[in-house]
């Protein structure tokens, strides 16, 4: 069972057999136009057929970048990028889990933002029961913002896949997605 839901409470795509596949896949597509409308986000983070919840990690969701040194200046904006839409779905195989995500969003271009390619960095990381994490990703999303369009639509899809300790549930673990707050002009 596949859905698509807000970034910001987190996401529910179903799955949670091996022999269970999804409905409707997690696609690029499907996120992008996620990203572009204007649905009523969902604020709901239950766990799915004993999958990991996939959510965005608080005050992650998005990122200010500002001119060098004005950081906190509504003027020195150079653009903003925001998580919305966030999407899984998983496989249990054994003690192996494999979670198929998504997540999309928009980046507006600032006062002080020339139009062009952006790259904004994410971090995307796996959490135990105790917050401890398991395994850890940084990557880029990029967008094309051009004068007449200042406002630019990304998404990515992946697959993390982990073991999962004797003893312990899927269900505990915990996928999340959140802007690097420590790029260069983040504030």
């Amino acid at each position: 069972m596949s859905s698509i839901t807000s970034g910001i409470g987190g996401g529910l795509l179903g799955g949670g057999s091996a022999s269970k596949t999804a409905d409707k896949a997690v696609t690029h597509e499907q996120m992008l136009d996620a990203a572009k409308t204007n649905a009523p986000m969902a604020t709901g983070g239950d766990v799915a057929g004993g999958c990991p919840r996939f959510a965005v990690w608080p005050r992650d969701h998005h990122v200010t970048i500002y001119e060098a040194g004005k950081v906190g200046d509504g003027l020195a904006v150079r653009h903003r990028g925001e998580i919305t839409q966030t999407a899984r779905e998983c496989q249990i195989q054994g003690n192996r889990v494999t979670v198929k995500y998504g997540f999309s969003g928009r980046v507006l271009l600032g006062p002080r933002g020339t139009p062009g390619t952006v790259a904004l960095p994410v971090n995307v990381f796996v959490t135990d029961a105790k917050r401890a994490r398991v395994s850890n990703e940084r990557a880029d999303v990029q967008v094309a913002i051009t004068a007449d369009k200042p406002v630019g639509y990304f998404s990515a899809v992946r697959t993390v896949t982990f073991d999962v300790p004797v003893g312990s549930r899927p269900g505990e673990f915990e996928v999340f997605v959140g802007f690097d707050q420590t790029a260069p002009g983040a504030g």
